[in-house]
């Protein structure tokens, strides 16, 4: 697998001063957990998932998640639970012949899943990275990681688990602190498969019925904010304590009445692509973009998506750019190991070696995964090259 994969080589030459790296499956978890990129997810339920997965991957998917938990309603389980033993046999009938799969994830209800799941599948497995636990708390989450644990021991592969944080004790501004402590400590013990934690944003909203507008993104919504503060307070430090954190899902796919004016600038795209500006503002995807980019600036990496169409601004606003290449370059050189202050190469900025030690080595590791956009790209190229043509 590799970002922007899909593309020609041609294409990918004009548009990347580095392009992004080949990983696989068995590749390090901090290497798997930078490259989630849009993680898609879609109901278990579907009758020709393994179709749809393979279509996916062929415009540019490398994660995704098939639901038992929210997405599907209570009577619809059992099926669903056959339906992905079926499906996965169908998927590793298919990369037997080379088909390229995606990171896939089961996102479960219960611990008991976990095990039962592995085991129907058999050989299938295999295909499996692992399992996204709901409403992960410090008392719920322990018999998760644990049941993770024994089912990686009894088929012999490494599977990986993505907590979501969404429960209403995190919420609560009285058991916040107790809680995320424990959140803390519980990851902590189980540190070599917990590859990412997820946020559950619509499950926060919930708990005080609420629900964001097109034109607004979860950071306009104070309570929810404040959550997502806090979670990377906690657990998303850059001291080696921390973890990858995702940013909230985007509900919206259609066109809504709007209220506010678009938030996309006229001048990245004219001349270039004023009609992918006309469709991101049609389909509410100015939002999406204003998100994506308050997510990476409150320190979250990817994205949970609900819909193909999120995809590709995801991954185009998460290359890295010539500039921020460069600048983390400068940092990092060895001859800057002693600190001090230097002017950047766009000499447009200070670079400090020290405080923005932690910033350049993030950036190059996002370079590795989604890759060093030219000099001159920008998001506009690389979504317009993304965008799959139907």
């Amino acid at each position: 697998m590799r970002h922007f994969g899909h593309l020609g080589p041609d294409i990918r030459k004009k548009l990347f001063h580095r392009e992004p790296v080949e990983f696989t499956t068995a590749s390090p978890a901090r290497t798997l957990a930078t490259a989630l990129g849009a993680t898609l997810y879609s109901p278990a339920t579907r009758p020709r998932l393994a179709d749809d997965i393979r279509k996916q991957t062929g415009r540019g998917v490398v994660s995704m998640v098939l639901c038992l938990e929210d997405s599907i309603s209570d009577a619809e389980v059992v099926a669903g639970e056959a339906n992905l033993v079926r499906q996965f046999a169908l998927l590793d009938a298919a990369a037997e012949d080379g088909a390229d799969l995606p990171l896939l994830f089961i996102r479960v209800r219960t611990p008991e899943q976990i095990s039962d799941l592995a085991r129907r599948m058999g050989p299938a497995v295999r295909r499996l990275s692992g399992f996204v636990l709901p409403k992960f708390t410090a008392e719920r989450g322990a018999a998760f990681l644990e049941a993770l644990r024994a089912t990686e021991a009894a088929c012999g592969r490494r599977l990986f688990a993505m907590p979501v944080l969404e429960s209403p004790q995190l919420l609560h501004l009285e058991s916040r602190r107790e809680t995320l402590a424990g959140i803390a400590a519980t990851v902590d013990a189980h540190r070599d498969r917990v590859l990412a934690l997820r946020l559950g944003v619509t499950d926060f909203c919930s708990a005080y019925g609420l629900r964001r507008a097109p034109d607004m993104t979860a950071y306009d919504v104070q309570i929810v904010a404040s959550v997502i503060a806090d979670v990377v307070n906690v657990l998303g430090r850059a001291d080696g304590s921390g973890f990858t954190v995702t940013g909230p899902v985007w509900e919206y796919f259609r066109l809504h009445e709007r209220m506010f004016k678009p938030q996309l600038r006229r001048s990245p795209f004219q001349g270039r692509a004023e009609e992918l500006r006309t469709a991101l503002i049609e389909h509410d995807m100015d939002g999406l973009l204003r998100e994506i980019e308050l997510d990476r600036a409150n320190g979250l990496l990817g994205k949970t998506c609900i819909h193909p169409s999120h995809v590709a601004p995801v991954h185009a606003l998460s290359v890295v750019s010539h500039e921020e290449f460069s600048d983390a370059a400068d940092i990092l050189r060895p001859e800057r190991g002693d600190g001090g202050v230097l002017r950047s190469a766009y000499t447009n900025k200070m670079n400090e070696v020290k405080p923005h030690r932690a910033w350049a080595e993030r950036t190059l590791l996002r370079a590795e995964a989604f890759g060093v956009a030219r000099e001159g790209v920008g998001f506009v190229e690389l979504l317009t090259a993304s965008v799959p043509q139907d």
